[in-house]
């Protein structure tokens, strides 16, 4: 990647003049757009899909924590306000970092030497649709008061719970208020598939399989939990799985 592509949401028309000029001073950094709300703010990541959101937290109607509820995929994600108590719930969000106003250029510095450390690792070539992620993307979940940022990649399986979906990944299982069949539509392919009517997997968590009862398998995953595999789903996953 040889720009960062970046998105500054920001309702003060001096704090985006100011980091715009912060911006300025690294050339990987590709100011993409700008927005004063979250809004304007969640239509234009949605147009331009950036790696980066410069994101202010106290601005009026909604707040930078609800701009993140908002998207199905969020950016690495750096905060910058004004208020330092909102330092402990911004990494409840897993924001990447925490700019306190006014910013100075070395501070700021350490925030793009971090995005350019967590990007290099895990940038894949775009070949799928724009609709589906990649296992390098990642998504917003909100169940109660806790807050996660994963990546698809981190997720074990995802199991369907009602008209909502229960997502795995280290020792958390949140709910996702989206149906199953809509998350399968996003997923990587080649990665996730569908064991029965209530479970998705994602084959590289896989850690063991058995045959099972009429023709069916079981799985084991990383994390211990049992899967069964439809019938008519152990056959197509003997054929992905095999050489």
């Amino acid at each position: 990647m040889s720009t960062i592509k970046t998105v500054l949401v920001e309702d003060s028309r001096l704090a985006r003049n100011e980091l715009k000029e912060l911006i300025k001073n690294f050339d990987e950094l590709e100011l993409v757009g700008e927005a004063e709300n979250v809004d304007k703010g969640f239509e234009l990541i949605k147009n331009t899909q950036p790696d980066l959101l410069l994101l202010d937290i106290n601005m009026p109607e909604k707040d930078g924590f609800e701009l993140l509820e908002m998207l199905d995929e969020v950016p690495i994600t750096v905060f910058t306000t004004a208020y330092d108590e909102y330092a402990i719930k911004s990494f409840e969000y897993n924001a990447l970092d925490y700019l306190l106003k006014p910013i100075n250029k070395k501070r700021f510095k350490k925030a793009i030497d971090k995005v350019k450390l967590k990007l290099e690792p895990t940038i894949e070539p775009n070949t799928s649709s724009a609709e589906k992620l990649t296992m390098a993307s990642q998504i917003f979940i909100k169940d109660g008061e806790r807050c996660w940022l994963v990546k698809i990649g981190e997720i074990s399986h995802f199991e369907i719970v009602g008209n909502y979906t229960r997502v795995f990944f280290q020792n958390e299982k949140p709910m996702l208020y989206k149906s199953l069949n809509q998350v399968e539509e996003k997923l990587p392919e080649q990665n996730f598939f569908r064991a029965n009517r209530q479970q998705i997997i994602n084959t590289n968590y896989v850690q063991n399989v058995v045959p099972w009862f009429n023709g069916k398998l079981k799985l084991t995953m990383k994390n211990n939990d049992e899967i069964e595999v439809s019938r008519r789903q152990s056959y197509l996953f003997k054929d992905k799985m095999s050489l």
